[in-house]
């Protein structure tokens, strides 16, 4: 079994990650530091979105969902699918880094 990073370090490195990157960041909403789940904003130049959401693989691998869908979308519909996210967990971080590419700064499979 994988161990589990708490939420705010993961955010934390997440952050440096994509400083390091010329991806910077910001944290949008701020979660339950030990367990909240992670909700990830892509910008590219345009103000073109994606949220990615925290999933695991089969194998139990944290991996990455293009919740959004396979298509950017506007500020509207990432800011509704968001808010519903956080009503559905209150415990929820929201980042957002520049991603002209929408890829994080960081590791993941995407899904």
């Amino acid at each position: 079994m994988e161990a589990r990073v708490k939420a705010q370090i993961w955010v934390q490195v997440a952050l440096r990650l994509g400083d390091k990157d010329g991806r910077p960041g910001m944290v949008l909403r701020r979660g339950d530091a030990d367990a909240g789940g992670i909700l990830v904003v892509l910008r590219d130049r345009e103000n073109r979105l994606v949220v990615l959401s925290q999933t695991r693989t089969d194998g139990g691998a944290l991996a990455w969902l293009r919740a959004t869908g396979a298509e950017p979308v506007d500020q509207e519909k990432a800011d509704a699918y968001v808010d519903r996210q956080v009503k559905f967990d209150p415990d929820l971080w929201v980042i957002e880094f520049e991603g002209p590419d929408f890829l994080p700064p960081f590791e993941g499979k995407i899904l």
